[in-house]
């Protein structure tokens, strides 16, 4: 099994309710997370709010979550910039800070064709000093990384593994299958709803934005998996998928679709008490008193509350 594999939650990035970085939520919720078991933090992803961060909040980010993780779990290093040389740019200032892996995204904005993310990927694994995992995540990048490219830089050693969030089932099969024989190269989904089939498939782990309102309750899963156990992957995996019904919770219309899981999933740890604010980065807009009440009769209902 890869060094990397299990439960790796994308870390929330909580804000007070003034909109400032929460330091001491930021610290809650990676001990809500470590005490929940998982295998590992990804920290500057997409759940992260990343693309509205300055470099200046992905590096405060970043050291807070070191500081209260201290070693106990890896921590994966998201980078997510326009080009080569910003990747570079953004990956040398942040894994100074530290990090024991880099999630790195396409090139986006640039119209790129498949051999310049081949290359991009190449040139960016040979500089860094940390393994590589492709972040495929083509709602955010306009690109599908391509299967071809991936499993070749499977088999060379340039990638460490892929972060799927591509919800191409198919292709993240096919991936599985041509890359099983390679035991160092992990497969992650970021499903958190079909993570059961993406298990039985072979993947390493899950990367789930719902992992930080219910860590115990994935880590539950994996394991239950790892031990061939498949009717309580099974049991669990519907329970948290009644968990994630939380994201429908906010009104169509009044809060962004980009705004609307993340907002819940805050709204439910503010509920639990793990953070104080529900609050997002602008110009998001959080969930309201109506809307924080469909996410308290959810989340009590699976036993959050």
């Amino acid at each position: 099994m890869s060094e990397f594999h299990g439960i790796i939650p994308p870390l929330l990035t909580p804000r007070t309710d003034s909109g400032e970085l929460d330091r001491e939520g930021i610290s809650a919720l990676v001990e809500h997370l470590v005490n929940g078991g998982v295998h590992g933090i990804f920290v500057l992803g997409s759940s992260g709010e990343v693309p509205y961060l300055t470099a200046s909040e992905r590096d405060q980010v970043l050291t807070i979550a070191l500081e209260a993780a201290a070693g106990r779990v890896p921590i994966l290093v998201g980078i997510s910039e326009q080009t080569t040389g910003r990747v570079l740019d953004e990956a040398k200032r942040l894994l100074a800070i530290g990090g024991d892996a880099a999630v790195v995204t396409t090139p986006f904005y640039a119209l790129s064709d498949s051999a310049e993310i081949e290359q991009h990927f190449r040139t960016v694994a040979k500089h860094l000093d940390v393994p590589v995992f492709a972040y495929d995540v083509p709602v955010r990048t306009h690109s599908k990384l391509p299967h071809d490219v991936t499993v070749r830089l499977a088999r060379e050693g340039v990638l460490a593994g892929v972060k799927d969030s591509s919800a191409d089932d198919v292709s993240f099969r096919r991936l599985l299958i041509e890359t099983k024989d390679l035991p160092d190269f992990a497969v992650f989904t970021g499903h958190e709803v079909v993570a059961d089939g993406a298990l039985l498939g072979g993947a390493a782990g899950i990367v789930p934005g719902l992992g930080n309102v219910d860590p115990t309750g994935y880590v539950r899963l994996f394991d239950a998996a790892r031990a061939g156990d498949w009717t309580t992957v099974a049991a669990e995996q519907d329970r948290l998928a009644r968990l994630f019904q939380i994201t429908a919770a906010p009104t169509p219309g009044r809060v962004s679709p980009g705004a609307a899981g993340l907002g819940a999933f805050k709204t439910a740890l503010q509920l639990m008490g793990v953070i104080t604010s529900n609050r997002m980065a602008e110009p998001m807009l959080a969930l309201d008193a109506e809307e924080t009440d469909r996410v308290r009769e959810v989340i009590s209902a699976e036993g959050l509350l």
